[in-house]
């Protein structure tokens, strides 16, 4: 806890870096008047907070801030360990649901033949049909024919965009200067 003194509307306290993140509940709620929402999901209207927090009390439940930034702030009454775990339960539900994009690699050599080639390109169709994000790539090794036709890799990434046209988009590149070619397609 830290000695520095705030003052936040108008009440002094003191900085506690401990304290939980989350919404403010019962005598945490600072405003001196407040407008409610009964447990019920009805608006009962604006009153000072002593009186909604006694409400809360005599229902057996929790007076939880929904709205701070409004004048003035927005209570209500509710189960907060209740409201916690939905909280959590539906963080971890929309965690599950959330389709991670892997980035598959083919390797493919610069003078590959066309039947490999088409082999080759129906895994990538497979991997775009997934939603993958698909890297291409070709390295320039000591080969003769390669390095005295350095267009052979390009010519080739064309052929792929070209066969690969209506079901993906290019997305980058690799530089010119770059040992290990590559380009990155992604699907429609």
């Amino acid at each position: 806890m830290t000695r520095q003194i705030t003052k936040e509307h108008g009440i002094a306290h003191f900085n506690d870096k401990r304290r939980d993140t989350g919404p403010r509940i019962n005598n945490r709620i600072i405003a001196k008047a407040v407008q409610l929402i009964g447990n019920d999901g009805k608006n009962i209207g604006v009153m000072p907070t002593a009186q909604a927090l006694s409400m809360a009390m005599d229902a057996g439940l929790d007076l939880v801030e929904i709205n701070g930034g409004s004048v003035p702030p927005i209570v209500k009454i509710m189960d907060f360990g209740k409201y916690k775990y939905e909280q959590k339960k539906k963080a971890a539900e929309s965690k599950k649901n959330q389709k991670q994009n892997e980035m598959k690699e083919m390797w493919v050599a610069p003078f590959i033949g066309d039947n490999d080639l088409n082999i080759k390109l129906k895994k990538v169709e497979e991997f775009l049909a997934e939603g993958s994000k698909v890297k291409i790539s070709a390295m320039i090794r000591g080969d003769k024919r390669v390095l005295k036709n350095r267009d052979a890799i390009n010519i080739m990434f064309d052929k792929v965009l070209a066969i690969l046209a209506d079901k993906a988009v290019l997305e980058s590149k690799s530089r010119p200067d770059e040992f290990r070619k590559s380009i990155i397609i992604a699907p429609k």
